[in-house]
């Protein structure tokens, strides 16, 4: 690919869409988008509407025009759009760690018989606190993957980690710190042939990398809906539960609040769960906090994502062979195949501690995960070609 970044800019046809999020006409350079994605200017604008006419104007009936139903139809379009799902299997609501507990301890009360859950030592802290704490409560056991932090898990791992007592694997799509892209539908055809459920971390993956998760067979998934669907800090998260457990009512939630209950509004004397999706309801929904990932969502579907994944590796291969021969003394530890590699490439040097913090002095902002790696996450629909290429220069005038 040719390495001139004015160059690919003026033959990228989502570069219009860049003026669309806030602050990209700055002359910042944000190298960060899979840890908090820009805001659409039209989520300031929708914001301030909502705060006028919807929450001031309607007050309590914005619930029955349209609160009370928001988890399930955002939920549904989230499933349209990005995660290759048919309605009725996704809903809004809580953080990704409220819903990763949601989703392994519903997920081993469905495996009676079955007490171990397979995960990587690599996976995301949050992950593998959630099923630590499940395996605790349960009395299960854990069944560890080692993993290559540079790279990450593999259909071997896998099998090699199944067995009848499986219950549950749990798995991010994307690897937060190397960026490695697993074989989805590998993974999950080995879960089942072993008897298992699989579950699946989107919050790297959602928005940047095509999901087919009705296809694929996947049992259950998470994401976070502030990296890739710029929902803003502490958005809320999605969930999804594959309609055949739904019906089956093999999935039966722990968190038993009254937004999950099959009539709501009766303040009945006991807990009944709600039909479908609804279930995964807890408490009452964020609505404020959906927003601006309704909006990203809209753009995504605009846009397409195979397009915003085309883009996505464009932008990667860029920095992967800028940092190859501006930065000779770096290390590039994530995958190199594009095919394995999802919307960020991790840069591994012993100094990048101090680097990154010299970088956010200068308005440079990546992020830093241990022990020695400079995370690029690059957002396809607010990052421009020329960004990376100041970012990476950036880089080599810190170091």
């Amino acid at each position: 690919m040719t390495l001139d970044a004015a160059t690919l800019d003026a033959r990228d046809p989502l570069a219009g869409h860049r003026d669309r999020f806030v602050g990209a006409e700055s002359e910042l350079v944000y190298l960060d988008g899979n840890s908090l994605g820009r805001p659409l200017r039209a989520t300031a604008e929708r914001i301030g509407a909502f705060v006028a006419e919807e929450w001031g104007g309607r007050l309590i009936r914005g619930w029955d025009e349209r609160w009370f139903d928001l988890p399930l139809t955002l939920g549904d379009r989230i499933g349209e759009v990005v995660l290759g799902a048919a309605p009725g299997q996704a809903a809004v609501g809580d953080s990704t760690t409220v819903l990763l507990y949601k989703l392994v301890r519903a997920a081993v009360a469905a495996q009676p018989g079955r007490d171990e859950i397979v995960v990587d030592r690599d996976n995301f802290p949050t992950d593998r606190y959630v099923v630590e704490g499940v395996a605790a409560e349960c009395g299960l056991t854990v069944r560890w993957i080692e993993t290559d932090p540079e790279g990450g898990v593999s259909a071997d791992d896998v099998a090699a980690a199944l067995g009848p007592r499986t219950a549950l694997v749990v798995v991010s799509h994307v690897a937060y710190r190397s960026g490695w892209l697993a074989d989805v539908a590998e993974l999950t055809r080995l879960a089942h042939d072993a008897g298992a459920w699989i579950l699946l971390d989107l919050c790297h993956s959602a928005g940047v990398v095509p999901l087919e998760l009705d296809s694929w067979g996947v049992d259950l998934a998470v994401g976070c809906s502030y990296k890739y669907l710029n929902g803003g800090p502490g958005a809320p998260a999605f969930g999804y539960v594959a309609a055949r457990h739904l019906d089956s009512g093999a999935f039966v939630q722990p968190i038993q609040g009254w937004m999950g209950a099959a009539e709501p509004f009766t303040m009945g004397p006991a807990y009944a769960p709600a039909t479908g999706i609804r279930r995964l309801l807890s408490g009452t929904p964020p609505i404020v906090g959906m927003l601006g990932l309704a909006d990203m969502v809209e753009l995504i579907a605009e846009v397409g994502v195979p397009a915003v994944r085309e883009k996505s590796v464009a932008l990667t291969e860029l920095a992967v062979a800028l940092a190859e021969r501006e930065l000779p003394e770096v290390r590039i530890a994530s995958p190199r195949d594009p095919d394995r590699r999802g919307g960020h490439v991790t840069l591994a040097h012993p100094r990048m501690r101090a680097v990154t913090a010299a970088l956010w002095q200068r308005d440079v902002l990546p992020d830093f995960r241990q022990p020695d790696g400079l995370r690029i996450g690059l957002s396809p629909l607010s990052t421009s070609f020329t960004e990376v290429e100041r970012g990476i220069a950036a880089i080599r005038a810190a170091l």
